[in-house]
């Protein structure tokens, strides 16, 4: 496992800084709730009213007054977007930096295979996603109970359960596209993000981009679908999740055949 001890290591201070950045974000955004209960009760016909802007937000669905409807379109854009672009970013780069940083030849020349190689590498971008997804939700749970708010457990934990297959697919996804990039591809990370958030969005406003759901995670990782229903829709979520092993198993037979420049 020395692969992944030396990617757990290496990548430490951009988790760190990631994690408490987004966890940060979260925080103020629920400690400043209470302050704003108040007035947001009072505008909630207004954003609930606003045509094509609040369907693409879920703000039509979503009661904005209430600390689960708050939560989900404000800490739910911290959460999506941060932690999409988190995800896109050490999936990306995980495989492409070695020749980005011309380690590769010392790497792949010891007794160690490629296919190892990879494997432990996958699992470095794994076990990032998976600690840093529960921490911000211990984090978000903990603060919600400082302030006094009470929420449903279940639909926080759905919620947070949505984001957390979202970035998991997103960076295994881009985890596949590292294979096929020799110079880092950071840019390709977040852009394919931002291309998937943009995406969710058009697929709210009209029937005739709806098709568009089918094809990004924010489509089941949206909170007012979360909230209304009170689940995941498991058919989107198994669509995700195919794309997202096809896209590593792609990226596995790729890696293992190419010439890695050194």
């Amino acid at each position: 496992m020395v692969v992944l001890r030396k990617e757990l290591k290496k990548g430490a201070r951009g988790f760190i800084v990631w994690t408490l950045a987004i966890t940060f974000m979260l925080v103020v955004c629920i400690v400043i709730y209470p302050e704003m209960k108040g007035e947001i009760e009072g505008v909630q016909d207004i954003f609930s009213n606003m045509g094509a802007f609040s369907d693409a937000f879920g703000m039509n669905q979503l009661n904005f007054g209430t600390l689960i409807g708050y939560y989900g379109i404000e800490c739910g854009n911290t959460l999506g977007m941060g932690g999409g672009f988190f995800a896109a970013i050490i999936g990306i780069s995980i495989l492409s930096k070695e020749e980005k940083n011309r380690t590769a030849e010392f790497l792949l020349t010891h007794p160690i295979r490629r296919s190892r190689v990879i494997v432990e590498k996958l699992f470095a971008v794994l076990i990032q996603v998976v600690i840093f997804n529960l921490f911000v939700t211990a984090m978000g749970y903990l603060t919600i109970k400082i302030i006094g708010e009470s929420v449903p457990d279940k639909e926080f934990l759905l919620i947070h359960m949505g984001y957390f297959l979202l970035q998991l697919e997103i960076a295994l996804i881009c985890f596949g596209f590292s294979a096929f990039i020799k110079r880092g591809g950071v840019a390709i990370g977040v852009g394919f993000a931002t291309f998937m958030y943009f995406a969710n969005l058009l697929s709210n406003i009209t029937e005739k981009t709806e098709f568009l759901k089918y094809i990004t995670p924010f489509a089941y990782a949206d909170p007012a679908s979360i909230v209304s229903d009170r689940a995941l829709d498991v058919f989107l979520v198994t669509l995700g999740m195919c794309y997202a092993v096809l896209a590593v198993l792609i990226g596995f037979l790729r890696y293992s055949e190419k010439d890695i420049a050194s």
